[in-house]
């Protein structure tokens, strides 16, 4: 089994073998991130996207890139097409869609000095993509296929010495078990970032708008408008959507996690697989299980894109979560940090067209 070091401080990990940060974090067992300058960095999120000579898809291909690879990015260019999202990336060789394309940070950590014994902190990734890897006394550390992204959430209970026996970090995820992570591509989310947002409005004067046709929501305070943006919403196929919630008036936020695997939990999955690892605030609204969330595999929003739930910025999938009730007790953050609400509780979410 791994070996669990009594603590880990900044100052001893900086010192290791008289090693930097970034060495620490790129090696044998780690992405090597450190020729890339992430000011203007995007992700390929899908299997591959073309480069256009003009931005339009009308317009010569010029060349290729493929899933995770990681673009510098010129300049962005808003053109006439695709109306819903015609934003495209200046790049080398020519134009790049936006829409499958994840704009991403390279930030590094100093792992945190501890975690308390029997308790879990919220950490996000603060890198394009980390490998996870996992150990059994049977096969010993092995490397698994899918990888965290950029933004995603996870639960973290323990610092253990990793495959190349520096600080890791050992993630509990909620479908797929433990696995571990290099512990400076995590950051810590500290509590107060998780306060309520206007908690002294009453649950009753706040309620969520969902437009499919316009893919909007809007969030109001009795009738103020305080909050809107574009969403993506259940893709359709055929006669049949991936968001089958008919419109309707009243339902709420019946449950809320920052950290949700949606998928299958298969450790091996391919790169192709439905594995969505550390999906985060996710606010669940039907007993069917459509939510709000964040999203770390397209940036197409106002347009349909999901598999039934209502895919959100990041950023702003946390803005709700914090916004809308049930509050999180950014005081009691504990493994079992899922906030259940229901009708009576829970903050009102009307959908039409």
């Amino acid at each position: 089994m791994p070996r669990m070091p009594k603590q880990f401080s900044r100052r001893d990990f900086l010192k290791v073998g008289g090693l930097s940060l970034a060495s620490l974090a790129f090696g044998k067992f780690s992405p090597d991130f450190t020729g890339f300058n992430d000011s203007t960095l995007v992700r390929v999120a899908i299997s591959s996207v073309s480069v256009y000579s003009q931005p339009s898809d009308k317009s010569t291909i010029t060349g290729t890139w493929y899933k995770d690879d990681l673009i510098h990015v010129y300049e962005e260019v808003t053109a006439d097409e695709p109306k819903l999202n015609p934003i495209w990336y200046r790049v080398w060789g020519g134009y790049l869609w936006r829409a499958h394309l994840q704009p991403v940070q390279m930030i590094l950590n100093a792992p945190i000095d501890s975690i308390p014994d029997g308790q879990r902190v919220l950490m996000d990734v603060t890198v394009p993509f980390t490998q996870p890897w996992r150990h059994t006394k049977t096969y010993g550390w092995q490397q698994l296929n899918f990888r965290l992204y950029y933004e995603s959430v996870y639960w973290v209970d323990a610092i253990e010495d990793g495959p190349d026996g520096l600080p890791w970090y050992r993630v509990f995820d909620d479908l797929a078990g433990t696995y571990y992570v290099n512990a400076t591509h995590l950051r810590l989310i500290p509590a107060d970032s998780l306060a309520p947002i206007s908690p002294d409005v009453p649950w009753k004067n706040k309620r969520i708008d969902v437009n499919l046709t316009a893919q909007t929501l809007t969030a109001y305070e009795s009738d103020r408008q305080i909050f809107q943006t574009k969403i993506s919403s259940g893709l359709v196929y055929g006669n049949h959507t991936a968001t089958p919630v008919s419109p309707a008036n009243g339902f709420h936020i019946q449950e809320k996690s920052p950290s949700k695997h949606m998928g299958n939990g298969n450790l091996f999955a391919d790169a192709e697989d439905y594995e969505l690892p550390g999906v985060p605030w996710t606010a669940f609204f039907t007993n069917a299980g459509h939510a709000f969330h964040g999203t770390y595999w397209h940036d197409n929003f106002g347009t349909p894109m999901s598999h039934g739930c209502i895919n959100m910025r990041t950023s702003e999938a946390k803005w709700l979560f914090r916004w809308s009730q049930p509050y999180p007790d950014s005081n009691n953050l504990t493994s079992d940090y899922v906030i259940r609400g229901g009708d009576s509780a829970g903050t009102t979410v009307n959908v039409h067209y």
